[in-house]
C-alpha cells in the first residue's frame, strides 16, 4: 500500500500538461484579442487616408 502511494512518476508529467495548456490558451486569447485591435485600428487608417483623398 505504501508504494501505492509513493508512486509519483505520472505527476510530473500532468503538471507539464497543465501548465502547456494555460500557456496555450492564454496565447490563443492575446492573438484573437491584438489581431481584432489591429484589424480596427488599419480600418480606421483606411478611412482616414480615403476621406483625406476625397477631400482634396
Amino acid at each position: 500500500m505504501k508504494k501505492i502511494l509513493k508512486n509519483n512518476k505520472g505527476q510530473g508529467v500532468m503538471e507539464y500538461m497543465i501548465i502547456t495548456s494555460l500557456v496555450g490558451i492564454i496565447c490563443i486569447t492575446a492573438v484573437k484579442t491584438l489581431g481584432t485591435r489591429v484589424q480596427k485600428r488599419l480600418e480606421d487608417a483606411s478611412d482616414k487616408i480615403t476621406k483625406s483623398i476625397k477631400v482634396n
